[in-house]
């Protein structure tokens, strides 16, 4: 059964040092006890900032975020399959992990102000305090998918530290939902933000990082309806015409019920585009919204729903009782990613998306902060994080580098300096992929980029991506099929979509998407209407012609060739027509002919900038600029006095020298 825990605790709001005992009866014996002090972790993330004792002394580290002090996350002390994400901004609420179990934090929903003292093991409380509300979850499952790993020497897409740029808007309901107040409103959205973090920093080796923040404090700036794909596309219209501030998803937190079994909604692979990186989550409390979160932010990273492969084999999920984040419904507060859903998101990183999400930010919403690991205006270095701790803290002291240190940490630091240029620090993941490699003056790997649209891959052969588990169907079958404009075959739907449209012979490849051998269920989406199968005689053979409408959550249907795919030489699809690659207008880098790219000494890349060969540099690739060879160092490298040390050293000499001076002579002249 679940347990229900309660607490009352006398947290002052957005305090970053208070004393607080919290007690609670749980399952109507044991009593655990939360005593300490909540301090910031700013240039000493290892300090303990809570004690938890059920029968042994437990401490948590947990880190300030930045702005008003009150976001905290860690995990318990001797408890390394522990975590937390907690906020004391109105009162304490969030949502801890010791391993066996989950507890939920939220405020008490009558409001009322109560403080707890021991007696014996029972709870005898009086007011007059901030309280909140601890649910006990389940028992968890063990982690099992996770283990203390050495970070390669070149980072892989899974062990390289991702980094989502989020900016919320919270819409005028959720203004009004929380009293109406601007800086409820921000902190409760920074709340959500936290525990969502905290879950994919464990999980997915990925940071959630807010980066901007929007409240309609007067009237909704697009129209919020029931419907919520409806709501997306208007909010992602106001997104692509009035919002400046750069990140890579923008979501709407919204104080409104949609019309719709689950809690929220975004488009699948959007993130890094302008027109599809967004979602909507509905308002609740901070655990469950949090959670939302977790599940839009999925769809935005290449994850679907786990609805229709819930039991089979590896897509199981390993928590039976709490259920996986990309459940469809039932569960609360689910904290694990199904094996699927990982799976899902790393082949879309290793497929060439989330370019985006490689580069480290260096500005967030709130304002600079030596600590939160992240350097920002006014800092050289920050190892707020554990991981820069280990890998770099001899190199930074208090977000300033240490004498003769060059960096700290970084894809392109080693030992607080810098990596030689050509470096390779970042593998390309496919053949429309470029490999980033070092500039030998910077710690920092530059930012992930890729080949500029237009150029052919896998040899300009086109590969099969049905939908379902299957082999390409035969030529034949687009060539028949589409030319028909039925549902069997067409390029897409008819005027105010009734009927269906024929494709022109020359466009037959970048209609209906056909497949051999297809299974009943689409391997993503949700299958709309039946399995269109057609055998054909042709060619003293039979031809296995199946389709089907598959759509996505967001109305996408995976049902027709994608633009892009390359539908003949130098052709490719693009809104199902087939065009030569020179009609797309792709720009060139500089150096570049129709027949030669970069100086014939580099690649054209997304940007239009030339990454240049080994040996190569200039814009345009040019410039023969051979490295040379690291020469390795004789004997051990020995660091030489500072400075700082030489200045000091001098002026106590001279005083030194002083007093010697004059202490002689007033000794003769005695």
């Amino acid at each position: 059964t679940r347990a229900l825990v309660y607490f009352r605790s006398p947290f002052a709001e957005g305090s970053g040092v208070v004393r607080a005992p919290l007690l609670a009866e749980w399952n109507g014996g044991e009593v655990l006890t939360f005593v300490e002090t909540l301090k910031l972790c700013r240039a000493t993330p290892q300090a303990t900032v809570m004690s938890l004792t059920p029968s042994v002394d437990l401490a948590w580290c947990l880190c300030s975020q930045g702005g008003e002090h009150c976001y905290y996350q860690g995990r318990l002390r001797g408890r390394p399959d522990s975590w937390a994400a907690l906020s004391t901004c109105h009162g304490l609420c969030g949502m801890f992990s010791d391993g066996m179990f989950s507890y939920g934090i939220e405020p008490l929903p009558d409001g009322t102000n109560q403080v707890c003292t021991r007696v014996g093991l029972r709870a005898q409380c009086e007011g007059n305090l901030a309280g909140c509300m601890v649910i006990s979850i389940a028992s968890l499952v063990p982690p099992h998918l996770r283990s203390k790993r050495q970070l390669p020497r070149r980072p892989t897409v899974q062990s390289e530290t991702k980094y989502i740029e989020l900016m919320v808007v919270n819409d005028y309901e959720m203004f009004v939902q929380l009293r109406r107040s601007t800086s409820q409103t921000r902190n409760f959205a920074k709340a959500v933000v936290n525990m969502a973090d905290a879950i994919y920093k464990e999980q997915l080796n990925t940071r959630i990082v807010l980066v901007a923040m929007e409240t309609w404090s007067s009237t909704n700036m697009v129209t919020v309806v029931a419907d919520p794909l409806t709501t997306l596309q208007n909010f992602m219209k106001y997104r692509k015409e009035s919002i400046k501030e750069r990140s890579d998803v923008v979501h709407l937190f919204s104080g409104r019920t949609f019309q719709s079994s689950r809690s929220g909604t975004a488009y699948t692979a959007g993130v890094c585009s302008p027109t599809r990186g967004g979602g909507i989550n509905e308002y609740g409390n901070v655990g469950p919204m949090a959670i939302t979160l977790c599940q839009s932010l999925g769809q935005n990273i290449g994850m679907k729903w786990n609805n229709i492969r819930n039991s089979a084999g590896d897509c199981r999920c390993p928590d039976a009782w709490l259920g996986c984040i990309m459940e469809d419904t039932g569960y609360y507060l689910p904290r694990k990613f199904s094996r699927c859903s990982v799976d899902e998101y790393t082949q879309f990183l290793l497929q060439g998306g989330g370019s985006c999400l490689f580069n480290k930010p260096n500005k967030l919403l709130d304002p600079p902060d030596c600590g939160n690991g992240f350097v920002e205006m006014g800092e050289e270095c920050d190892c707020g994080s554990q991981e820069c701790v280990r890998s770099g803290g001899a190199c930074c002291k208090k977000c300033t580098l240490t004498h003769d240190a060059m960096c700290s940490n970084g894809l392109c630091c080693r030992g607080c300096k810098y990596e030689l240029r050509g470096a390779v620090c970042r593998e390309a993941v496919n053949d429309c992929d470029i490999p980033e490699t070092c500039t030998g003056d910077s710690s920092q790997c530059p930012h992930n980029v890729h080949k500029l649209d237009g150029y052919m891959c896998d040899n300009g052969h086109c590969v099969c991506a049905c939908v379902c588990v299957s082999d390409a169907a035969d030529r034949f079958c687009y060539e028949k099929l589409n030319a028909e404009g039925t549902e069997k075959g067409n390029c897409g739907h008819g005027s105010e979509g009734k009927g269906w449209l024929q494709c022109n012979k020359p466009d037959v490849l970048c209609g209906f998407l056909f497949c051999a051998n297809m299974t009943v269920k689409p391997k993503f989406g949700d299958l709309q209407g039946e399995v269109t199968s057609l055998t054909i005689y042709h060619q003293n053979k039979y031809l296995d012609c199946r389709g089907g409408h598959a759509l996505l959550e967001d109305g996408s249907d995976l049902g027709y060739v994608e633009d892009g795919t390359p539908c003949g030489p130098n052709m490719m699809c693009l809104e199902r027509r087939c065009l030569p690659v020179a009609a797309f207008n792709l720009s060139t880098c500089p150096g570049s002919t129709p027949v030669h790219t970069c100086s014939d000494h580099g690649t054209c890349s997304n940007e239009v900038n030339c990454i240049c060969d080994r040996d190569y540099t200039g814009k345009d690739c040019s410039v023969f600029d051979p490295i040379p060879d690291p020469t390795p160092p004789v004997g051990t490298e020995k660091k030489g006095p500072s400075g700082t040390n030489i200045i000091i050293g001098s002026i106590a000499g001279a005083i030194l020298l002083a007093a010697i001076v004059l202490g002689g002579t007033g000794w003769g002249f005695k």
